[in-house]
């Protein structure tokens, strides 16, 4: 059994880890709120953008297509030439919430090579991700990480812009978006969705037949329209991304505290078992002693 000194420095350093753990909740729960508000705060305009593009997608176009638009008006099957966008975080102790989502992205690679595609490049959103990519051996394109605590839609487009004019140029058949969605502060969602071109995959496809009066003309007007979509679609991912870093975090960090918490008392029984023993000793050391003088 270790003696009481070693179990005190135990206890001690375990203490000590408690405090650390029980700040990073604080400052955690603290920045989770600020996180889902602003997140909360870009899905209406997100969503709403997105309907518009699904709506397009449908549209009979005529005049000006765009190549977002592309050919397929939906799900590409079996890519040859891929494109990913992966939003993870900068930091760890998070949880298993980097661990899901490149989990399901290495699956999808695996399957994608399967399929015989020829081509895949990574554009890596948050160092995590980014540091999976480079020991995997991807092609990564792009890349942009110390995002801080609050998204900046200026730093992220151009990244991702590396993968749009990829797209643009016909390099590439779709462009797939990886990131964790937030569903509530105990739960995220690993998401893979296609990105380009655009599809109505999310939302249902659009009912009936669109058309659509462009003023002053259809290119501009759509040139405007999807350069909004795939900015708003990236933007809200970061956010959901990070309200999920923030909760899963904090819920880690609870458990850790909780554990240690744990360990502390587990420790300090055993301290006490160690201090009785060697009191009982000394004690029969004394009365054993007296016996033999007397």
């Amino acid at each position: 059994m270790p003696g009481g000194k070693e179990i005190r420095g135990k206890i001690k350093s375990v203490q000590n880890t408690r405090k650390i753990t029980k700040a990073m909740e604080m400052v955690a729960a603290s920045k989770m709120r600020k996180a889902q508000e602003r997140m909360r705060a870009a899905r209406p305009y997100a969503e709403k953008i997105r309907t518009l593009a699904a709506n397009l997608a449908a549209a009979n176009v005529t005049e000006y297509r765009h190549p977002f638009i592309g050919k397929h008006h939906g799900l590409v099957d079996s890519p040859q030439r891929i494109g990913l966008v992966l939003v993870t975080t900068d930091k760890g102790l998070c949880g298993g919430l980097n661990t899901n989502v490149l989990r399901l992205v290495l699956s999808t690679m695996r399957k994608w090579q399967a399929e015989g595609a020829r081509d895949i490049r990574a554009t890596c959103i948050g160092n995590k991700g980014l540091g999976f990519m480079q020991r995997l051996g991807a092609n990564v394109v792009s890349q942009v990480v110390h995002l801080g605590d609050t998204p900046h839609l200026d730093r992220l487009i151009g990244a991702v812009k590396v993968m749009l004019d990829a797209f643009s140029n016909g390099e590439l058949d779709v462009v797939y978006l990886a990131y964790s969605r937030f569903i509530n502060t105990m739960r995220q969602e690993p998401v893979l969705e296609q990105l380009l071109p655009l599809t109505g995959e999310r939302l249902g496809t659009p009912q009936g037949s669109w058309d659509y009066l462009y003023e002053p003309e259809a290119r501009v007007v759509i040139d405007d329209l999807l350069v909004r979509y795939v900015e708003a679609l990236i933007y809200q991912a970061v956010a959901e991304n990070m309200a999920c870093e923030q909760s899963a975090r904090m819920v880690a960090m609870k458990a850790a505290t909780d554990n240690a918490g744990n360990v502390i008392r587990e420790l300090q029984l055993v301290y006490n078992k160690a201090r009785q023993a060697a009191i009982t000793k000394e004690i029969s050391e004394i009365v054993g002693g007296a016996a033999a003088v007397a």
